[in-house]
């Protein structure tokens, strides 16, 4: 796997995100690697616990848009293709019988963000930011966020992070509830490998048991179907004038406008 690597520690894997040069975007390769290292964790039952992270200073912003520009005329079809990547890998987390730790250094946006939440547990060093971020470019939201988000925060804080789209720092993500710590950049790794080691050593079969029956709290019975609505609604969008001039003012760096 190129872009995506696997290290274990005992019984803990850690999965890095390694593509600095698009900001830890995911392409076609990136997105098909990244699924299969989520299904590998999630299955190896000599793996008890996982830590999801980054490059130092980026966790991940997403869907690579450069590339998917660069695949005319119909935008959705290159959106689906990457999507269905990262929602199965998505889908293989929040079923795991074990705890997934996202440790996020650096900006989580869009599908990053997505990402992160899916995650049971998110650490942050102070330097994280979280930016919802699709409406920057007319998307709707996918990898999760729109079925999460009122679950983790409430409908109105919901809200507020997709039609206003404020960036929040790591300390503004705790005070909402969006992640349960925030740590020295330099203690970040650390303390991430801390935590999933203690949940590794602990009774795999309870927490097991513990997340099945959180997750049916929460109504994850309809988690995929809700993930398919997202791709859904995404690609439908992503064939459409407004994404195509998002993009565009996206990748030249300056204001949208739309008729």
């Amino acid at each position: 796997m190129t872009n995506i690597h696997l290290e274990d520690a005992g019984a803990v894997r850690v999965i890095t995100i390694n593509r600095r040069e698009r900001f830890n975007s995911l392409d076609i390769e990136t997105a098909r690697d990244f699924r299969r290292a989520g299904l590998q964790c999630a299955r190896d039952t000599a793996v008890r616990a996982v830590v999801l992270r980054g490059l130092p200073g980026v966790f991940c912003s997403g869907a690579d848009l450069k590339f998917i520009r660069e695949r005319p005329p119909h935008y959705g079809d290159a959106f689906k293709e990457i999507l269905e990547y990262i929602h199965s890998a998505i889908s293989e987390i929040r079923r795991a019988p074990k705890p997934f730790i996202a440790a996020v250094d650096g900006v989580a946006a869009a599908g990053g963000f997505g990402i992160a939440m899916a995650c049971d547990l998110v650490v942050a060093s102070t330097r994280a930011t979280f930016e919802w971020a699709y409406g920057k470019t007319a998307l709707t939201g996918a990898e999760s966020s729109t079925f999460l988000l009122p679950r983790l925060i409430g409908i109105l804080r919901s809200m507020e992070l997709v039609l206003l789209n404020p960036r929040l720092t790591s300390a503004q993500a705790l005070d909402w509830g969006l992640i349960t710590g925030v740590h020295d950049v330099e203690a970040l790794d650390t303390k991430a490998l801390e935590i999933a080691q203690r949940l590794a050593d602990g009774p795999a079969r309870a927490y097991a048991m513990a997340k099945d029956l959180l997750n049916a709290s929460a109504g994850f019975d309809r988690f995929e179907l809700h993930l398919d609505r997202e791709l859904q609604e995404l690609t439908r969008a992503a064939d459409g004038s407004e994404v195509a001039e998002g993009l565009a003012a996206f990748l030249e760096k300056r204001s949208a406008v739309y008729a």
